[in-house]
């Protein structure tokens, strides 16, 4: 039996990722989430729609990108949005010694449950609840 992961509660998360399939597989899932994803292809894409969008609750992103890797937009877009929760997606097992660790990690490849997991944390959501 397949259990359906659980209904967001609406809020604009902004996905980053410079491969374009990746980055419309998590706006898929994330909107059959209930969440409002918005897209980005670059760590500079993404710091132009924070600068002009107020209702971006979160941001996903990819670690490995050229230009800005997801560590260095990560600590942009808190510069920008101190305190916005932001969740670190890799392919890579480990990250190299010089990334900061404090950043919440998702695995590639991931299921929705694992992203829906992952949101909820960030949004320090119980499960059950």
């Amino acid at each position: 039996m397949e259990v359906s992961p659980p209904r967001g509660s609406g809020v604009t998360i902004l996905v980053v990722d410079d491969d374009a399939l990746i980055t419309l597989n998590t706006v898929d899932q994330l909107a059959e989430l209930g969440h409002l994803p918005v897209e980005a292809f670059s760590a500079a894409e993404a710091l132009s729609i924070l600068q002009k969008r107020d209702d971006i609750a979160a941001l996903i992103t990819d670690y490995s990108m050229p230009g800005m890797n997801g560590v260095q937009l990560a600590e942009a877009a808190r510069a920008l949005r101190p305190g916005l929760p932001i969740l670190l997606a890799t392919g890579y097992a480990e990250l190299p010694e010089d990334a900061p660790t404090g950043l919440p990690r998702l695995e590639k490849p991931f299921r929705q449950e694992e992203l829906a997991r992952q949101i909820a944390s960030l949004f320090g959501e119980v499960e059950g609840e």
